[in-house]
């Protein structure tokens, strides 16, 4: 099948675009997945214009329409095949019962379904729960937990401001989303458990046409590209040849690094790739089997 959609700024390739040949693209139309999302994209080599008055945009140079809605709207908007595609935080897609739609982790907006009870509550284990009040907007997730550790407890759905309810009488404790933690002890809470590890996921509808199933390949493709170059380091060194051995058992890179022979007899320059992660740790070992004049470069683009 012949590609749609090439370069940066380029006019799409290949046959006229037809109605069954654009994805629809569903993301949170504000806060900090939708600027993941959008920075996702844009790292894609996708361009679009983007205002916060406006619920749609079309890309120019790929054939994407981005939806901007409610970030619990947009697994039933997909369900449903309004939009071919989703950007979505896990928490809301397992709450929706719809985690058959996830094709792919993205690897951002990572956070955490908590429980938390007033700071000065004594907490022993969630067995401290068992017939008590607690507030969430995600009774489903919640439910399930609870039922997994065979706690009973009175469930109040509410769909915003749940930190506050320990606090007016509605719940000895609460369950919501936790990034940093610094709100729940604004509001004099603690965090006693982990419900659920979330983060940014890809959706797609189960329908999508052989074009569409095309694109979204393409898609995942850039997508995998750009995460993959984030995980990862360039890294350039100069070493003695005697501890070659040594420095590529360190730096395997993709495959093995490149070497080349340095002007300075017994020296090389080594060049490899290496996970972020591992990067402080590598350094050091590096650096004690005689690794000179190391440098570190960010990756825009790896193709695997």
């Amino acid at each position: 099948m012949q590609a749609v959609g090439s370069g940066l700024g380029g006019a799409p390739t290949g046959p006229p675009l037809t109605k069954f040949s654009m994805l629809r693209l569903a993301i949170q139309k504000s806060g900090r997945l939708s600027e993941d999302s959008l920075q996702l994209i844009r790292e894609c080599g996708i361009s679009f214009l983007s205002s916060s008055y406006k619920l749609k945009t079309e890309a120019t140079n790929f054939p994407l329409e981005i939806l901007f809605l409610r970030d619990d709207d947009i697994p039933g908007y997909v369900q449903d095949g309004v939009a071919d595609l989703g950007i979505v935080g896990q928490n809301v897609l397992e709450e929706a019962d719809g985690a058959h739609l996830q094709v792919e982790a993205l690897g951002f907006s990572k956070c955490r379904l908590s429980l938390a009870v007033p700071r000065g509550d004594a907490y022993e284990s969630v067995a401290t729960l068992q017939g008590k009040n607690i507030a969430t907007s995600y009774p489903n997730l919640l439910g399930r937990y609870l039922a997994a550790h065979g706690v009973q407890a009175q469930l109040h759905t509410i769909s915003g401001s749940v930190e506050i309810a320990p606090s007016i009488g509605l719940a000895e404790a609460i369950c919501d989303i936790v990034s940093s933690g610094s709100t729940l002890l604004g509001n004099g809470l603690r965090e006693v458990e982990t419900v659920f590890r979330s983060e940014a996921v890809l959706i797609a509808q189960p329908h999508l046409s052989a074009e569409q199933q095309d694109l979204l390949d393409q898609l995942q493709f850039r997508m995998q590209a750009v995460r993959r170059a984030k995980r990862s380091k360039y890294i350039i060194l100069n070493a003695p040849v005697g501890a070659l051995d040594e420095v590529r058992r360190l730096l395997p890179g993709i495959k093995s690094p490149t070497v080349t022979p340095l002007a300075e007899a017994g020296w090389v320059s080594v060049q490899s790739v290496v996970q972020e992660d591992d990067f402080w740790h590598i350094t050091s070992q590096l650096k004690a089997v005689g690794a000179e004049g190391i440098l570190v470069l960010p990756i825009e683009k790896m193709i695997a």
